[in-house]
Formats: C-alpha cells, structure tokens, sequence
C-alpha cells in the first residue's frame, strides 16, 4: 500500500522535484499522464518532456464553445489567461475523458505561443527517463535521443517513442511541438 501523504508535501515534491529536473540534476525526467484507453493510438499512458510540458491544473470550470468538434472541450481561464481545451482521449477517437476529481489540464502550447490545454484523465506524475526502457523500435537515424516510431501503421508525427517501466507498463512520449503542429488538431471547427 502507497504511503499516504498530504497535499501541501505532495505539492512541495513536486515543486523540489521539477525545479530539480529543469537544472539537469537526475537525468532526463518526463511528466507521466493517463488519457484514453489501451486500443486508442499510443495507449493510455503518456510521457511528456517537461521542456514542452507546461503547467498541470485541476480542472476549473469550462466554457463551451458552440460549433466545435465533439473533442474541443471548451475555453478555460486559468489565472486571468484563456486556454482552448482539447480531450485527448475523444481527440485520438476514444470516449470521452470523464470528468472528476482526478481530471488534470495539461497547460501544453505557452511555451510555443498557443494557450492551449489537454484535458487527461490524471497526472501520474515524474518519471525518470533513466528508468524507462525503450519497447525495441528503432530511433530515427543521427540522433538516439529522437523519438522512436511505435509502429509502421502508427505515422502520427506526435507519437513519439515507446517505453516500459520497471512495472512493464507500456508509455509512448507525447511530442507536443508536433501536436501543436498537426492540423487535425488545431482544426476545431465543425
């Protein structure tokens, strides 16, 4: 059984931990993240650089916005600022994320100029990339830290490598320049 901590330790954790990771110390750490389920592209377990990652948030009341995709969440404001919101999970063509106390917004676009949000399933967290192993596929050539492809049939430019964990659980990396890049995604209109 996890040992039980409060939120204000948990939240000090993670604040020591990421100012950690973005300094170098401890190798590379990803931000680890559950959307969706296991048959949808790239699985249910998702890894993000924390260099592309942004900000995790509870999720605060969302204005809908009328004559978008059925994945196009709404707008949220997050401390005076208007994020457009996008369920990762209804976006790679699952069932909507359900909405409750462990849904997070993953603030993903201010870094590279478009406030824009992934609404996930829950936060799992850092992991250290050092822990993680990758799945076999092949990098792409020049460069052994570039995303590996997951499969011939799996050609999204944001899917990046696959990974299992010391508990073989299967994580595929999230390239979010690539994300916000895709049309697919930046295509919200009906």
């Amino acid at each position: 059984m996890a040992k039980r901590i409060s939120l204000r330790e948990f939240q000090q954790s993670l604040s020591e931990r990421l100012v950690s990771a973005r300094r170098g110390e401890g190798g590379h750490t990803l931000l680890g993240v559950e959307s969706g389920a296991d048959d949808l592209p790239g699985g249910s377990h998702w890894l993000i650089d924390l260099a592309d990652s942004g900000e995790v948030v509870p999720l605060p009341q969302l204005t809908p916005a009328p004559l978008t995709k059925p994945w196009f969440s709404g707008i949220a404001n997050i401390r005076g600022v208007l994020y457009s919101v996008v369920d990762f999970a209804a976006w790679r063509g699952g069932a909507p994320t359900p909405i409750n106390a462990q849904s997070r917004l993953l603030l993903i676009g201010a870094r590279h100029g478009i406030n824009s949000a992934l609404l996930v399933r829950r936060a799992l967290g850092l992991r250290p990339q050092l822990q993680m192993h990758a799945s076999g596929e092949a990098t792409t050539a020049g460069d052994r830290d570039a995303p590996k492809q997951i499969s011939s049939g799996d050609t999204a430019p944001w899917l990046g490598g696959r990974f299992t964990d010391a508990q073989d659980q299967a994580w595929t990396q999230l390239r979010i320049p690539a994300l916000l890049a895709d049309p697919n995604y930046l295509d919200i209109a009906l």
